[in-house]
């Protein structure tokens, strides 16, 4: 591998959120009964003609804008031609040579160095149904289609082969998904098909200009797969030629279980689909008044969020990354920093006792128990000096669970912090009288030894001592005679 470069460009579906399909009124909703959101356009039936929805134009329009892509003034669907069960027209309606956005880019960061990715093309498409395979009807056993997906509206995002590495591939993917839902045109649910990509992988000896045959990794539907994927299967390449094999030019699978990539079918060309204008569709006219109309609605994009909370909030980048990954968790942060403003120590919490409670519940910032107000609650009684921070750590978990105030919650426990001096120096004068040894020791020079005393008043007030104010009490009672 240290003579070889990966080349990688991605292919990247991306269902739309619509509540209509592309051509016709059917529901696009996941997971109804078999068939049950169709109608005689999506299944293909004889005479049905397709009609374009509108939303889908928009979402073209805006996830080409917020890639940095010209909006094609004008625009031709086209016929791809070929046969599969769950294509009964025959034919997938979709953009070949003049699709509706081309020439953008969309830039990543790894290993804390921003690059620059080409974006060719965004164009709109209808998506293909669904085979169910090993179907059980009495004792026969079937594959049956499912039309429900069937239309479903999809954007191809393609890529330049820019990529070098499968970390830098999954990068691009992570901030693709993360742009697509800041604009709220795809929920970017790898597990249910609604962010997926086909991988077109060679490679070339270091120092070569000419890109070497390529290989097409299809239906990658997941991070680590796509990962793993392509590190296969740019060490598979990489081996062959440098052994005097050759690369043959094909569409091949991942298996998961095994971590290798398997021959599928030979890899078709554009000409082998025999595009051709769809007959049914008028071209599409965008102009300048409809894009503006659709920019004028674009939400902060998540560079754009990491910059300015690098800025307006003075956080380092790995925290800005976290934070930004995720429209709903930027925006508990942010309502968490105006209740409680201290960005840095908001950024902690949410980091690490919010993530982490997300994680085992498998929920989203969205859905969390734990509302901002609860966090900066608890926080500023930390802050306060009404609990120490090891305590509010011990309480999260069950505020969060309990979705409570957590003031209420501590005061229910009795857990309040002791923060009165003169509460306190009844307790530390007699753990002193009770340890006069260590306390000469103490004034001898053995300044190590308050932590012990800090232990012994911790002990006789349970933990419910200010810990700042305890040391500097036990401090000025211990220099005394």
């Amino acid at each position: 591998m240290e003579a070889f470069e990966g080349v990688i460009g991605l292919e990247v579906h991306a269902h739309l959120l619509t509540k209509s399909k592309i051509f016709c009124g059917s529901s696009t909703e996941f997971g109804g009964e078999p068939n049950s959101h169709t109608c005689p356009v999506c299944m293909g039936l004889p005479g049905a003609l397709p009609v374009l929805n509108k939303r889908v134009v928009d979402f073209a329009i805006r996830a080409g804008l917020s890639t940095n892509c010209t909006i094609n003034r004008k625009s031709i669907f086209a016929r791809k031609n070929y046969y599969y069960p769950d294509l009964p027209k025959g034919y997938q309606i979709s953009q070949y040579e003049e699709p509706i956005c081309t020439d953008g880019h969309l830039d990543i960061f790894t290993n804390g160095e921003k690059k620059r990715i080409r974006i060719k093309r965004i164009h709109m498409e209808e998506d293909a149904g669904k085979l169910v395979h090993e179907a059980t009807i009495e004792t026969s056993t079937y594959s049956l289609v499912d039309f429900n997906r069937s239309s479903v509206p999809l954007l191809e995002i393609v890529s330049e082969p820019d990529l070098a590495t499968p970390q830098e591939a999954v990068a691009y993917l992570k901030m693709l998904r993360d742009v697509l839902i800041y604009l709220e045109i795809c929920d970017g649910n790898m597990e249910e098909g609604s962010f997926r990509c086909d991988a077109n992988v060679s490679v070339r000896r270091k120092g070569d200009e000419l890109l070497g045959t390529r290989a097409e990794l299809k239906n990658l539907n997941s991070f680590k797969s796509i990962e793993r994927a392509l590190e296969y299967e740019i060490e598979r390449q990489a081996g062959l030629v440098s052994r005097g094999g050759e690369v043959i030019q094909e569409t091949r699978l991942f298996n998961v279980d095994e971590g290798v990539t398997y021959s599928m079918r030979g890899k078709e060309e554009a000409h082998d689909y025999r595009y051709f204008p769809e007959p049914d569709l008028v071209p599409l006219l965008v102009d300048e008044a409809w894009e503006d109309e659709v920019r004028k609605g674009l939400p902060e994009l998540p560079t754009q969020k990491m910059e300015r909370f690098m800025e307006a909030y003075g956080l380092p980048a790995y925290d800005v990354e976290i934070l930004t990954g995720e429209k709903a968790l930027a925006d508990y942060f942010e309502e968490t920093v105006r209740l409680f403003p201290e960005a840095k120590t908001v950024s902690n919490w949410v980091m690490s006792e919010l993530l982490r409670e997300l994680k085992n519940g498998n929920l989203s910032p969205a859905e969390s128990p734990m509302r901002p107000a609860h966090l900066a609650e608890l926080l500023t009684l930390i802050r306060d000096g009404k609990i120490s921070g090891k305590m509010g750590k011990e309480i999260f978990p069950e505020a969060y669970q309990k979705a409570v105030s957590p003031k209420s919650l501590i005061e229910e426990k009795g857990l309040v912090q002791i923060s009165d001096s003169d509460a306190l120096i009844g307790t530390i004068d007699a753990v002193i009288a009770r340890f006069p040894k260590e306390a000469e020791e103490y004034r001898g020079g053995k300044e190590k030894l308050l932590g012990f005393f800090v232990g012994q008043a911790m002990k006789e007030t349970k933990g419910k001592a200010n810990p700042k104010l305890l040391n500097e009490l036990l401090s000025e009672r211990l220099k005394k005679p």
